[in-house]
């Protein structure tokens, strides 16, 4: 989601400086022209704030000379009237004395003059993250842009070759498709294969973000590699020894960073679980496991969820089970599955059909299965059921009727 800015600036030389680099900052537009004084951004809020909270912009810049009213009392005003609004003060004097009063007055942040690219956008998407969180609170539907506040859902495999990255792939198409930004984070980080199946290369990956303190918008962009589909896919190292640079302070930091940026963060966490993918389980809003109906996977899943729940990362509650390669005639339906694990298993089940995946496996072009695959059908209807997708069903097909599974 684009976030709005609207600026309060009296000065006209330091209004053009502030619209330029609004300019430039990615996912991020001017909301209206610049508030020459305190009385005219009152009054812009007060009539978007009629028609509904959405209509607000996320952020407003209060430069130190606005008036007549003070910069300060009127970021007071606008933190009482108009809460779910990140305000962030422009000053020449970044002193913690003022600082501190600026905080107190209800400031989400400060910024200093002269303004710098990567400053501003620091706080401009700190801001908008907590005005996001707030509208949230507020009830906003759910068909409003989440933006910084976007889902993010991890997928997690219970052993070895049970689906988990084609699984996470298609449910990345499925919500791009229906029209939302959407980020694929393979955190697979010694043997991730996001890239092998969307046919990439790219020399970039997230063990380049593992080092860096402050993930700005610009480095975050450079690290991140555009699909033709539209994803944007944060990649796990080409070599695996690298992917121990990736702690789990730095993972937490880039699943911060996408979730600010896309509407639906989708998170490979592969089936190993170090400290990286285990924070990103934690973060989760949907922590999604990947199970096949047989005794061995079911035991590896259970096992799975007891070691999420002994380490504090996830209860089986609140843990989501999917499973794949489902037949009618096995003996592990997922009502069994889901007495075992103790997790809720979606009534989704993904049908046994590798012969229809082999071609775009085999050829490195996931995004190319064909729409009549019950597999893709499958995939596509349980992003409906995360709500990843604004429509669960794909045009023409009714999945969501011919895969679900009936419980006992």
């Amino acid at each position: 989601m684009t976030i709005r800015v609207l600026p309060a600036v009296g000065d006209p030389d330091a209004a053009r400086v502030i619209t330029t680099l609004l300019g430039q900052l990615p996912d991020t537009e001017q909301a209206a022209a610049p508030a020459g004084d305190s009385t005219t951004l009152v009054d812009t809020l007060a009539r978007a704030a009629a028609e509904s909270v959405g209509d607000l912009p996320e952020v407003v810049l209060v430069h130190e000379r606005i008036g007549p009213v003070p910069a300060l009392d009127l970021i007071r005003e606008v933190a009482l009237r108009f809460p779910a609004v990140g305000v962030v003060l422009v000053t020449a004097d970044t002193s913690p004395g003022l600082y501190s009063a600026a905080m107190d007055s209800g400031a989400r942040g400060l910024v200093g003059v002269p303004l710098a690219y990567e400053e501003l956008a620091q706080r401009v998407q700190s801001a908008a993250a907590w005005a996001a969180g707030v509208r949230r609170h507020l009830g906003r539907t759910d068909d409003a842009p989440t933006g910084p506040g976007g889902t993010v859902v991890t997928v997690s495999g219970a052993k070895g070759g049970v689906g988990t990255t084609v699984t996470a792939v298609q449910l990345a198409l499925a919500a791009r498709a229906s029209g939302r930004s959407v980020a694929l984070a393979d955190l697979d980080l010694q043997s991730g294969d996001v890239a092998s199946y969307l046919d990439v290369q790219f020399r970039r990956s997230a063990a380049d973000l593992a080092a860096i303190q402050d993930i700005t918008p610009r480095v975050l962009q450079d690290a991140l590699y555009t699909h033709p589909t539209g994803l944007s896919l944060l990649l796990a190292p080409a070599d695996g020894e690298r992917g121990e640079e990736v702690t789990d302070r730095s993972a937490r930091q880039i699943v911060s960073a996408l979730r600010h940026r896309y509407e639906v963060v989708v998170v490979d966490c592969g089936t190993h679980m170090d400290s990286a993918n285990a924070a990103a389980v934690e973060m989760a809003d949907t922590a999604l496991l990947v199970v096949t109906p047989d005794v061995v996977a079911v035991r590896a899943a259970k096992r799975m969820v007891r070691l999420w729940d002994r380490l504090q990362i996830r209860k089986a509650e609140d843990t989501t089970t999917v499973v794949n390669r489902h037949t009618r005639h096995t003996e592990i339906q997922p009502a069994l599955v889901e007495r075992i694990t103790g997790t809720r298993v979606t009534r989704t089940a993904v049908p046994a059909a590798f012969k229809e995946l082999q071609p775009s496996v085999d050829a490195g072009r996931m995004h190319e299965l064909d729409p009549r695959s019950t597999v893709k059908q499958a995939l596509w209807a349980l992003a409906g059921e995360l709500g990843l997708v604004k429509a669960p069903e794909l045009p023409g097909d009714r999945p969501g009727r011919l895969l679900k599974t009936r419980r006992k």
